[in-house]
């Protein structure tokens, strides 16, 4: 959708879609309340594709929804190609698996529902040398002079959308997904001399990828790595003070030193609270997606909602698949409710929408949040 048609839909409001939404991450104040599908799974793509005659594909979800931003694309990467990744699975691969740039193998699964979850099979797992680890062929950026990425992101906001750069599984993730969890657990409690390698190669990467994004002047860039379970936190606040907080504030760092104004999301599944101090203080500004079955919003916004902003909140787990339409809106409006008249949240579903999530959910979300105004809410629309 072009600049002509937002203006049209959207011209009775002082703000486009990108000032409102930055506003509202800022605590300012908003005047639309912005919808995020943030994903749909194949299967949703095509329920999506019946129910509104679109086709199944992400950016025509954006359009249809009025998604506030969209994504630049990335820097270039000099990855290796994927026979250079072969020697690190010997046994060999199932048909259909794909190898990122880092060489991480992913394994199709076998059920047709959830055709988009993978068996990870990570490439340096196991006992290694140091010299395993520097001869290892780790993905290099070649971002260049940036025009391309600029030029994209004068295009997103000439449309009123805010530019996104995205770059979640910033360190942690990338780290372990090459090491396996457990043997790089045991490398950085040990202070093996490979976890520092290896971390500081996946950060060098992210630093680039993070100043490249600042330098084309994106509006938000997304971070992120999974530190939290269910109901703990994965590691130890000592080890993630040592090993991961002073390479995320590399990262941040790199971005605001470039483009000041830069808000930051990050990203990370299950209960965080207690590394959330921290997580400020490294220069995060927008949490997401604050899980409710893990966390409570309102506990969560009640501490740190005047220093932080929030994306997320309604549950995939719960309220989407296994609520009624009516649970679905309370959940939207007494969230926005608590957010305030500031803003402070973009109240979305916390993950990636899965098969077993009724239609009239995802409808009802997205009227929850097209009723909702700083000083109330419509009566509920039973259409459905």
């Amino acid at each position: 959708m072009m600049k002509k048609e937002y203006d049209d839909k959207y011209m009775k409001s002082k703000m486009t879609l990108r000032e409102n939404l930055l506003s509202l991450f800022r605590r300012q104040g908003y005047e639309e309340t912005p919808v995020d599908m943030v994903d749909l799974c194949p299967d949703q793509l095509r329920v999506f594709a019946q129910k509104t005659g679109k086709s199944p594909d992400w950016e025509d979800v954006c359009n249809y929804f009025s998604v506030p931003y969209r994504s630049v694309r990335q820097p270039r990467e000099i990855s290796p190609k994927t026979d250079e990744f072969m020697r690190y699975y010997p046994d060999g691969l199932k048909d259909g698996t794909y190898i990122t740039g880092w060489g991480v193998a992913h394994e199709p699964g076998d059920s047709p529902e959830c055709r988009h979850f993978t068996h990870m099979r990570h490439p340096l797992a196991g006992e290694i040398t140091m010299d395993d680890l520097v001869s290892y062929p780790f993905l290099k950026l070649n971002p260049g002079d940036g025009e391309e990425q600029r030029e994209q992101v004068r295009e997103i906001q000439i449309a009123g959308l805010a530019a996104y750069g995205q770059m979640e599984c910033t360190i942690w993730e990338t780290a372990w997904y090459i090491r396996g969890m457990e043997d790089l657990m045991i490398d950085m409690i040990t202070g093996d001399e490979k976890a520092v390698f290896l971390l500081d190669t996946v950060t060098g990467v992210s630093v680039k990828r993070a100043a490249s994004f600042a330098r084309a002047g994106v509006d938000v860039i997304r971070l992120g790595d999974d530190i939290g379970m269910q109901h703990s936190i994965m590691m130890s606040l000592e080890l993630y003070r040592e090993w991961l907080k002073p390479r995320l504030i590399e990262v941040i760092q790199a971005a605001k030193e470039i483009k000041p104004d830069v808000l930051i999301q990050y990203h990370s599944c299950g209960y965080v609270e207690p590394f959330i101090n921290d997580l400020i203080d490294a220069g995060v500004d927008i949490l997401n997606p604050v899980q409710p079955e893990c966390m409570s919003f309102a506990d969560i916004h009640a501490k740190y909602g005047d220093r932080l902003s929030f994306h997320g909140a309604l549950g995939t787990q719960t309220t989407l698949p296994f609520g009624t339409p009516e649970d679905v809106y309370k959940v939207v409006t007494d969230n926005l409710d608590i957010a305030g008249e500031k803003g402070g949240l973009l109240c979305c579903p916390t993950h990636m929408i899965e098969p077993e999530v009724p239609w009239k959910n995802i409808i009802a979300y997205v009227d929850a949040c097209k009723a909702y105004r700083r000083n109330g809410v419509s009566s509920f629309n039973k259409g459905y």
